[in-house]
């Protein structure tokens, strides 16, 4: 099984992702689906930018989730980001996970998810309600406690 990832700049449709993931597939007993939106930080933002370098990103999202396809029994995984200006209620990240049983997919996801969050090779800046530019978003403790729980050891 070799995970699918794309970095795209138009939305995804989540359900017709599902049904492309598990289309003839009969042993698949679990679909374990995230998808991540823009929030609005209570009326702050108007959009979030987000950047990365072509190549770069999809190979690093790749070695990542092709780990996960090592560490659990999946039969598939999809991540999709978004790049661009994605605004408040729009549609961000796709992570799929597909298995045999409910635990290894809910498990993988979360590991992908966790790496996406935390160390993607993205760039993400707030624009703000008031027209100017925020600072870049760097990752919240609390996320980069969450991904440290996945490492080799812990």
């Amino acid at each position: 099984m070799t995970p699918l990832v794309r970095i795209q700049r138009e939305d995804f449709d989540i359900g017709a992702e599902i049904a492309a993931l598990t289309a003839g597939n009969a042993n698949i007993g679990a679909v374990v689906s995230f998808a991540g939106l823009c929030r609005d930080e209570s009326g702050r933002l108007t959009a979030l930018e987000l950047e990365h370098y072509p190549g770069m990103a999809e190979a690093e999202i790749a070695r990542v989730a092709a780990e996960a396809a090592a560490r659990w029994p999946l039969s598939g995984l999809v991540a999709i980001h978004r790049f661009g200006l994605i605004r408040p209620g729009e549609q961000i990240v796709l992570v799929i996970a597909t298995s045999s049983h409910r635990r290894e997919a809910f498990e993988a996801a979360d590991f992908l998810m966790d790496y996406l969050k935390t160390r993607a090779p993205f760039w993400k800046r707030e624009h703000l309600a008031d027209g100017t530019l925020g600072g870049w978003v760097e990752a919240k403790a609390d996320d980069d406690d969450a991904a440290r729980r996945w490492e080799q050891g812990s």
